[in-house]
């Protein structure tokens, strides 16, 4: 198999995308502050985790970064960061989701934070066990982001032991988004292939496409997974890996 996958992208005057991308941090979030609601800004902020490693009883560690104006998450073992949005809930705690609605934290008003996990989904309390930085990815060159998808595109061709093309079409600036987005989707097809219920479903993707032409979606159609994005939105423009398998997964998950 020698074509893992293509990249396209479309020029402007000046630059084509994927060789204009000399400097491409991915993941970094620009978007409007989260208000908590609370009874006071000082219970808000002490409801509100350090950026720092944790790790569960069940021993899974974590990454929380609270250090922007979106929290940040990444577990270990994994390259997905997840952008968590809070809500308050009873007694004063607060519920971190991700972008499919999944509860991910919870944290109380005295700081104690419990994690939940498709291996723990009533939760699994978590301690802090040290220093952290953010979550923002280390800078990539054009020729570093190329081979990137095509490392993302065989990724997703093992699991499924057959070709998956990815393309990514986007204007300049949208690089690094469109990083995150590949990598979220070969995350999505890798999960889904290993699992007996999702594996019918995710035979139907051949092909993925990532664009910052048009309003931000997930769409699976025909056989092309194809994922619109709001690079000005930063990480927060793009979807999980979690909100992916939901498109196509479809009923499979209600079963």
């Amino acid at each position: 198999m020698n074509l893992l996958g293509s990249v396209t992208a479309k020029k402007s005057p000046r630059v084509t995308a994927m060789a204009v991308a000399a400097i491409a941090v991915i993941g970094v979030s620009v978007v409007a502050p989260v208000v908590i609601p609370s009874e006071s800004h000082a219970q808000s902020r002490r409801t509100v985790p350090p950026t720092a490693r944790y790790v569960s009883s069940n021993g899974q560690g974590f990454i929380l970064d609270t250090s922007g104006s979106r929290p940040l998450m990444r577990l270990e073992r994994s390259t997905e960061v997840w952008v968590l949005r809070p809500t308050p809930a009873p007694r004063g705690d607060i519920i971190y989701r991700n972008d499919n609605g999944d509860q991910v934290l919870r944290v109380t008003p005295d700081g104690g934070v419990t994690l939940y996990t498709t291996t723990a989904p009533q939760g699994s309390p978590a301690s802090r066990v040290g220093d952290a930085q953010g979550l923002a990815s280390a800078a990539m060159t054009g020729a570093q982001l190329v081979d990137y998808f095509m490392r993302q595109s065989y990724r997703a061709s093992q699991a499924m032991g057959r070709l998956i093309v990815i393309d990514v079409d986007i204007q300049p600036g949208s690089e690094q988004v469109a990083a995150d987005t590949v990598s979220a989707a070969s995350d999505a097809i890798v999960r889904m292939a290993r699992s007996s219920n999702l594996r019918s479903q995710v035979e139907r993707v051949r092909r993925v496409v990532v664009s910052d032409q048009g309003r931000p979606s997930v769409t699976l159609v025909q056989g092309t997974l194809r994922i619109v994005i709001d690079a000005d939105a930063g990480i927060a423009g793009r979807p999980s890996s979690a909100r992916i398998v939901r498109v196509v997964g479809g009923d499979a998950l209600n079963r």
